[in-house]
């Protein structure tokens, strides 16, 4: 009775920490939403709050001004999402399996060159000119698709996943006749299916949010991504309100640009879709995290 009690205890303890650290986790965002209804003269005088005194949705109407342009950003933005984390995810898994393959003689070598490149790179400049020059990636999908698909910290994470599959199963494999191809597709890849969600996830939000890329090497407006084109929205407001602070008689007109409210638009309009994929893989991504952790390189 006395086990049973202290169970109950817990686990109303348990449950009471988890709901008020989720409530704090809850509260920035729906600040974030509400903010993006408030009307800007009350952002301005009294800053953002849960409950605002006047709604407005006038910075959503700024915002969706040109909605061919938003949707055309969102089509970019996707696309390389879905493309780039499926190539990046098995790009990502096949160099992982190789380097923890213990009959790779190479190994302990390329995976010192992957480690090297997280500690020293040539420079922005350098890395520029690769990609205009010698590539001649400037303006072109593959500019934006191509640099955020690979990291040596997936690699890190999924070398270290895969190194917990026994060698076992590999090497009955192979007895049974299959090659190391078929063993990766067959074997390997549905054993690491937590793995591949977290790295998934991170790879998707590294599209997701990407829009240094656009800013270094996109001047064509319909390859804009959605994180550079609300960029250049935001900065496209600033410079108005710039310009018409700068006249003493449109001081008013500056004020009336919904900069603030805009910006928690923006957030909204950015953050929707990973929001609603996120709970679909969130037990992979805990899995995955949780296991990798504890394993080395």
């Amino acid at each position: 009775m006395k086990k049973s009690k202290d169970i109950k205890a817990f686990n109303i303890l348990s449950y009471t920490v988890v709901t008020l650290i989720a409530l704090f986790c809850f509260i920035p965002f729906l600040i974030v939403v509400m903010g993006s209804i408030t009307d800007e003269k009350e952002i301005i005088a009294n800053g953002f709050s849960l409950l605002p005194s006047k709604l407005s949705l006038s910075a959503y109407g700024t915002a969706l001004k040109e909605p061919m342009a938003i949707l055309r950003a969102y089509g970019i933005t996707i696309s390389l999402t879905i493309i780039g984390t499926a190539c990046g995810l098995f790009i990502v898994a096949m160099t992982a399996y190789v380097l923890q393959r213990k009959d790779f003689k190479w190994r302990n070598k390329f995976s010192f060159y992957f480690y090297f490149t997280t500690l020293f790179n040539g420079g922005l400049v350098p890395w520029y000119i690769l990609m205009v020059k010698y590539l001649g990636l400037k303006d072109t999908y593959l500019s934006l698709l191509i640099p955020p698909m690979l990291s040596v910290f997936n690699i890190i994470l999924m070398k270290s996943y895969i190194g917990g599959i026994p060698q076992a199963l590999t090497e009955s494999a192979k007895i049974d006749g299959a090659g190391d191809f078929t063993i990766f597709v067959k074997i390997i890849l549905p054993l690491i299916k937590p793995a591949l969600a977290t790295v998934g996830l991170l790879i998707a939000l590294g599209y997701w949010n990407d829009w240094y890329n656009s800013m270094l090497f996109i001047n064509n407006e319909n390859l804009y991504s959605l994180q550079y084109y609300l960029y250049k929205i935001v900065n496209n407001i600033e410079a108005y309100k710039t310009i018409l602070a700068q006249n003493s008689s449109a001081v008013s007109g500056a004020i009336e640009m919904p900069s603030e409210s805009l910006k928690m638009v923006l957030t909204v309009i950015v953050t929707g879709p990973i929001i609603l994929v996120y709970p679909f893989i969130q037990k992979y991504f805990v899995s995955g995290v949780t296991i990798g952790a504890v394993k080395g390189w």
